[in-house]
């Protein structure tokens, strides 16, 4: 065990947090107390919730709670709780670094300096404790995890380091203690009892551990018999608790007001922002319980990481926290969603295994997904520009809920806004489906990096010729999305870089005649690129552009391979069809070429740079780069030799 002292310096990203607090936030300095008890809180549920199972961290019937303590003369303000307690490497851990992957994109975010989007951003990255230097010079940090002997105390002034030594006879839990900054005129004294039990209440009425003080009151001074005695006052302590310990979601929604729904959404979360849309309903009768959900407006950056949680939903029994993450409340794709709910009929010591398989709460989970889609569907209808600032945030997930198979009777797709070729703007599935022509058999749609590379591709300049729409899809997800989705509204979709092409039966019939009759071109041509090629034809889905890859119906797209390649993952080969355009001026030269020199060197050049021509059109690499650029620049000097 270390018996001595150790200094240690903040890792960088967590200093320029640190400054980023104290300077940015400094006019919501009170937030600090809302956000200390929020970790308060969190580290009491953690202990009930371990103890469930270790009845040794706790002993029996021990009450938990916060407590406040204030001294106006060393103007020091002190938090304690009994609850859950860090140890050594928790500590380092948890007050020396952050450990999220994109605290550089979040410092990057805020380089500019702009204070009103700093509070969403610290928010979202769980540092809400450095919000105590704003009103500190000086933060202690005594704490003993439950289950061990050894207690520690963490110290620093927010300069650049912090240091760390053994605490003897640390209680369990954690003891917070600001040597609090002076107050400049116009400034909340933190050390009053008014300011702290207005911020408590505030912020802090529905936790659900008593927060506890100290306070002196005046009161008549009583005789021997408890009679007052007249004109005689004295001075008593008393300790008071300042918040109702009510939970907001057991409370009738009339009773409720919209800052509490807020107040109670910024604990759970630590988001800055008020929540998009909140639900809260009680369903009752053979099964109750209550259900409190928020969606965000902002997704927090951390959504896609690995280590991101598959529920954010905490699950209570009779006012127990049983599970902090219930990934039995909500599919992963609605991980977005934040809340609690409350069961009075599930047993108090239930496990995860029992969880997954008790159909209370598969039906729980079904009501919840239909509340959550129920809601989203009124805001599409009501409140478009509000829900396509939610899709730009979450619509990636809500696809995933396609891929996973829960898309009975398109309750899930009739919800996704798409990019499309004929505007700017958004769609709906239906409202591409309206705009139909009446020759128009399918969904078009093609995937890929950007709505710029789609915009460009070859492959939809037919299309665009005969004034139908296709579908621009850029999240990567699409990919996967579409191996499920392969129809709406009896509409099959279909991806116009991969199959046949759709025409006319005329113009069907004229293109194979034409394909004919350059047969031993074609082939001449599918020889020189037999490697790379499933074959070479003629197609009808150019207008301008010489040439263009397509693949086979059912198979992989090349943006998909391109995606796995980038992963890490290993994927074969594919042959594609190089597809080329016979009314291109270019193809009536290879023609006259063939037909004057079938055997000519120059058909294989040529049919090399259609091919990488064609690859560098739908955004892939050249097979050989160095060829490639070696004959555009023969064929460039040819062109200018006088």
């Amino acid at each position: 065990m270390t018996t001595q002292t150790e200094t240690k310096s903040f890792e960088a990203e967590v200093q320029q947090v640190l400054s980023l607090v104290v300077h940015s936030l400094y006019s919501q300095r009170e937030i600090f107390l809302r956000e200390l008890i929020s970790n308060a809180s969190d580290a009491l549920d953690k202990l009930r919730f371990e103890s469930l199972t270790q009845s040794d961290l706790m002993p029996e019937g021990e009450s938990l709670g916060i407590v406040l303590d204030v001294d106006a003369d060393s103007k020091t303000l002190t938090l304690a709780d009994n609850g859950i307690g860090m140890d050594r490497e928790e500590l380092m851990e948890n007050l020396g670094r952050i450990a999220s992957s994109e605290t550089r994109r979040f410092l990057e975010a805020t380089q500019d300096g702009d204070a009103e989007a700093a509070p969403d951003l610290i928010g979202q990255f769980g540092v809400g404790f450095y919000s105590a230097f704003m009103v500190a010079d000086e933060v202690n940090v005594v704490s003993r995890k439950a289950g061990s002997e050894e207690g520690w105390r963490w110290s620093s002034t927010g300069l650049g380091e912090y240091s760390i030594e053994p605490a003897q006879g640390a209680a369990r839990g954690t003891v917070i203690q600001l040597r609090l900054k002076d107050v400049a005129e116009g400034e909340k004294d933190f050390c009053q009892e008014w300011t702290l039990r207005e911020i408590v209440k505030r912020y802090s009425d529905f936790v659900e551990y008593p927060i506890q003080m100290e306070v002196e009151r005046t009161q008549p001074k009583k005789d021997e018999e408890g009679e007052d005695i007249e004109g005689e006052t004295e001075t008593v302590v008393e300790t008071q608790t300042l918040n109702s310990m009510q939970p907001l979601w057991s409370r009738p929604k009339e009773e409720i007001e919209p800052g509490e729904y807020k107040d109670f959404y910024q604990h759970l979360t630590h988001d800055w922002n008020e929540p998009l849309r909140t639900i809260h309903f009680r369903a009752e009768g053979s099964h109750e319980y209550t259900a409190l959900l928020y969606l965000p407006k902002e997704r927090p950056m951390d959504l896609f990481e690995a280590e991101s949680k598959a529920s954010r939903v905490s699950l209570y029994v009779r006012r127990v926290l049983i599970m902090r993450e219930c990934e039995e409340l909500l599919p992963p794709w609605l991980r977005f969603v934040r809340g609690v709910v409350e069961s009075a009929d599930l047993p108090l010591n239930v496990s995860r295994e029992l969880v997954q398989d008790n159909p209370k709460v598969g039906r729980i989970r079904k009501r919840l997904v239909k509340k959550v889609l129920d809601t989203l569907d009124a805001m599409l209808s009501s409140e478009r520009g509000e829900y396509e600032g939610f899709w730009v945030a979450f619509g990636a997930l809500i696809k995933e809920g396609i891929y996973f198979g829960d898309d009975d009777g398109a309750r899930v797709s009739k919800l996704c806004l798409f990019q499309t070729s004929r505007s700017d703007g958004w769609t709906t599935l239906a409202e591409y489906v309206e705009r139909m022509g009446k020759d128009q058999d399918a969904i078009h749609v093609i995937c890929g990096p950007d709505r710029k590379t789609l915009e460009a591709s070859p492959h939809l300049e037919a299309l665009k010729a005969r004034g139908e729409e296709v579908l621009l899809l850029t999240d990567p997800v699409d990919e996967w999305m579409l191996q499920r989705l392969t129809e709406f509204d009896g509409k099959p979709l279909r991806a116009v870089d991969r199959g046949a092409t759709q025409e006319a039966d005329e113009d069907k019939a004229e293109r194979e005649a034409k394909q004919e009759e350059s047969k031993d071109l074609l082939e001449a041509l599918h020889k020189a690129l037999d490697e790379h090629v499933s074959e070479v034809r003629f197609t009808g889905r150019l207008k301008d552009s010489v040439a263009v890859l397509v693949g086979e119906e059912h198979g992989m797209s090349a943006h998909l391979e391109r995606m796995l390649r980038s992963n890490g993952r290993e994927v074969p080969v594919t042959k594609r069809a190089l597809e080329i355009n016979p009314e291109h001026s270019l193809v009536a030269g290879l023609r006259s070429l063939h037909a004057t020199d079938p055997k000519s060197p120059r058909l294989v050049e040529f049919a090399e740079l259609l091919h990488g021509q064609a690859l560098i059109a739908e955004g892939s690499p050249v097979v050989d780069a160095s060829r490639f650029a070696s004959l555009v620049t023969q064929l460039m000097v040819g062109s200018v030799e006088p």
